[in-house]
């Protein structure tokens, strides 16, 4: 079985819903059955390339909240994070431009290594780095396991952003606008963070023992426009 889900590393539910689909995964014992891939999806490709504004700051600017309202909507963000067994921190994130460590993750794809998606995850969202730093990024990709030479060449010039661009149209010509949002054997499709119990119904039905009408597959999500 073969699941594809559109994300972005600054999206707090593409992480929550990332891990929820990996404990519906394991609940079901089919590890052995599955194959993840992240496929690109910036919800802001014209982020800044350095920290410009806190989190809570540009939550409230984005959803016009006062500075209270927005570190309360933060908050409650963080803690559905939390439950799913995240370290979450959600208000001291680091929010920058995405592209490399998108590019990043299509050699990552393109070589079968499985490590780097998460780690970029857990670097954002509990250790607050800054992902478009190309320290930060080597680190991490060496971490993954990741051929340095190839990671520094590729830090270096724009290659995979074509593969990158190449995602987010296919994803668009479906109509999709906000992820996280999941596609398992090109057929099933999930949009947004939706509840454990509700992606193992899901695959479930991609094994043929689940009926789609039984299922509500809209949860939350990040939109073209930031989150």
């Amino acid at each position: 079985m073969k699941i594809e889900f559109w994300s972005d590393y600054a999206c707090p539910y593409c992480y929550i819903g990332e891990k929820r689909l990996e404990t519906a995964i394991q609940d079901l014992g089919i590890e052995d059955k599955v194959v993840l891939e992240m496929r690109s999806f910036e919800l802001d490709p014209n982020a800044s390339y350095d920290v410009v504004s806190s989190t809570e700051d540009r939550f409230a600017k984005k959803y016009r909240l006062t500075n209270e309202g927005a570190a309360a909507r933060i908050r409650a963000i963080e803690r559905l994070g939390v439950k799913e067994g995240i370290d979450f921190k959600y208000a001291s994130t680091q929010y920058t431009n995405t592209m490399d460590a998108h590019r990043l993750t299509q050699y990552a794809n393109e070589v079968g290594n499985k490590a780097l998606t998460n780690l970029l995850f857990d670097a954002y969202f509990t250790k607050n780095l800054e992902l478009s730093n190309h320290d930060v990024l080597k680190d991490i990709a060496a971490q993954a396991g990741l051929d340095a030479d190839v990671v520094e060449e590729i830090l270096t010039s724009n290659k995979y952003e074509q593969q990158v661009r190449r995602d987010e149209t296919q994803v668009s010509l479906m109509g999709v606008q906000g992820v996280p949002f999941f596609l398992i054997n090109g057929e099933i499709t999930i949009n947004g963070a939706q509840n454990v119990e509700t992606f193992k119904a899901a695959l479930q039905e991609a094994m043929g023992n689940q009926d789609e009408e039984d299922i509500d597959m809209t949860g939350r999500s990040c939109g073209i426009d930031g989150c």
